[in-house]
């Protein structure tokens, strides 16, 4: 009896009504999509992480491996001034790739973006050649240039402008121009799309109005770029922070960053929590920098 009425109510039913009916535990075209990223992200991210969170609660064995336990003593050792200061010297550092890196990509993306197209696709060519080299060669070509023997400095000795040729590796300046060799092409190609999109008539109505072209650049296209700036600077900013041959290769143990530190931990002092710890902390503060940038700029954005 079940069975006949069921029919009869299903019979009662259009083919859309039946169809829904039939897969309302599937989900939808959009929702399928997102499935096989989704497993990605959770294998590949998510899992690993956890195991990281976990390992950074061990304990260390003295003159052994680790063992499963949950302290705090990892996390406490964040306060150790050693610690402080370094982190203090690694963001720093950061900040300042990220925002001469930035500084230097903007107008230099403005000014491709108004050449011609046969004179832009060989920049943007450029760009992306740049990207296709590893980190090993482009750091062993800044020690070239930048040792005594065959570096800049013996130019710039021929050229008078020095007395004798030094090295000028490993410093922070080392540090620096490798990572904006590294990072550049990534700024340029975030803030080439949107500002190749820009209505070039307001620059030009700003100039009509007395503005001159720099005032009209900082006046009128920053401002309106103001969100993809702040993104390419995001961008350069974890680069930068997850770093990890340019800092070991070219500069000296107090330049390093995070990232050679938690190297440091886990493979020549054997301190695996420690190293898990560190971990789980640059991963929370860029995290944390991604989500405080996005709602910043969403808020800038309602309130514009």
């Amino acid at each position: 009896m079940e069975t006949q009425s069921e029919l009869q109510h299903a019979s009662t039913l259009s083919l859309p009504e039946i169809s829904s009916a039939k897969r309302w535990w599937w989900p939808d075209a959009k929702t399928t999509i997102l499935i096989p990223p989704g497993i990605a992200l959770i294998g590949l991210f998510l899992v690993p992480f956890l195991i990281m969170g976990a390992v950074s609660f061990y304990y260390r064995v003295p003159d052994g491996f680790y063992v499963p336990d949950f302290r705090l003593d990892n996390y406490l050792l964040f306060f150790d001034p050693i610690f402080l200061t370094a982190l203090a010297r690694s963001l720093i550092l950061c900040a300042t790739i990220s925002v001469v890196c930035v500084s230097l990509a903007v107008p230099f993306t403005y000014i491709v973006s108004r050449m011609r197209r046969s004179a832009q696709v060989p920049i943007v060519i450029l760009l992306l050649c740049i990207l296709t080299l590893s980190e090993v060669i482009l750091g062993f070509s800044w020690t070239i240039l930048l040792s005594r023997t065959a570096g800049v400095s013996n130019l710039l000795v021929h050229l008078g402008m020095m007395d004798r040729a030094v090295a000028l590796y490993p410093s922070a300046f080392a540090i620096v121009l490798a990572m904006l060799h590294f990072c550049f092409p990534f700024a340029v190609l975030t803030i080439y799309p949107p500002i190749s999109r820009f209505d070039k008539s307001l620059p030009e109505a700003a100039a009509t109005l007395g503005a001159t072209p720099i005032w009209a650049f900082f006046s009128v296209v920053v401002p309106a770029l103001r969100p993809t700036i702040i993104s390419a600077l995001v961008l350069v900013f974890v680069f930068a922070l997850g770093a990890y041959l340019f800092p070991q290769m070219l500069g000296r143990p107090e330049d390093w960053t995070l990232s050679v530190l938690i190297t440091d931990q886990a493979i020549y002092k054997s301190n695996i929590p420690f190293a898990a710890a560190m971990s789980v902390f640059l991963c929370i503060i860029c995290l944390g920098l991604i989500a405080g940038i996005t709602k910043l700029t969403k808020a800038k954005g309602t309130q514009g």
